[in-house]
Order: C-alpha cells, then structure tokens, then sequence
C-alpha cells in the first residue's frame, strides 16, 4: 500500500520561501506521476503542479508559474516543490498525490493516493 507523508510547511511572511517534500513508501515512486495540490479554508482543493513518471514534463496552475517549481528524486522516493516569492493567497493546506504512470495532470480524480498534507500560511 503507497503512503505519502508531506513535510516542510510553516508560517513564512509574503516574499519568503518554503520547500515542501513528499517521501513515498509502499512501492517505488518511479511509477508514478506526482502532484500538489492545496485546499484554502472554504476552497476547494486546486492542482498547484505536477510532474509526469518519467520526469520529463512538468505542468503548473497559472498562478504559480515562475515562482514553484516541482521535481523528483528517485533514489530517495520523494518528491518536492520549491515556492518562492510566496504570496498571502497561497495559504493552504498542501497535498501530495500520486498517479499510477501518470502524466502530472491537473485533474485530482485521476490521483490514487493521497498524503495528509501540511499547512503553508503566508502572511502579508
């Protein structure tokens, strides 16, 4: 069974940065795509970036483009997204999701599996 553990999330001030990391176990995190996503309160939650299972496509929400940028490690199982120039709109709780030989597609319900997420707080 594929257990996705997020970590890295913390109360930053807007123009900061956090890195947040997903560490997979169960099976191999070469097989699949990886996604973040994040839900604000009252929000539903919204694809933020993805990463194919291959590593050689990377897709991103128009209002994180240029300031996070998502990437993989297989050899240790996880993957992370870097945020940069954070804003008090990206305040969230953040997911990491995986799918099975997946593309890193924006749509949640094509994902298998889901962390717990950790909350991001940007003030402004």
């Amino acid at each position: 069974q594929v257990q996705l553990v997020e970590s890295g999330g913390g109360l930053v001030q807007a123009g900061a940065s956090l890195r947040l990391s997903c560490a997979l176990s169960g099976r191999t995190i070469n097989n699949y795509a990886m996604g973040w996503f994040r839900q604000a309160p009252g929000k539903e939650r919204e694809f933020v970036a993805g990463i194919s299972w291959r590593g050689d496509r990377s897709t991103y929400a128009e209002s994180v483009k240029g300031r996070f940028a998502i990437s993989r490690d297989n050899a240790k199982n996880t993957v992370s997204l870097q945020m940069n120039s954070l804003k008090s709109e990206d305040t969230g709780v953040y997911y990491c999701a995986a799918d099975y030989f997946g593309a890193g597609a924006t749509m949640k319900t094509l994902y298998d599996y889901w962390g717990q997420g950790t909350q991001v707080t940007v003030s402004s």
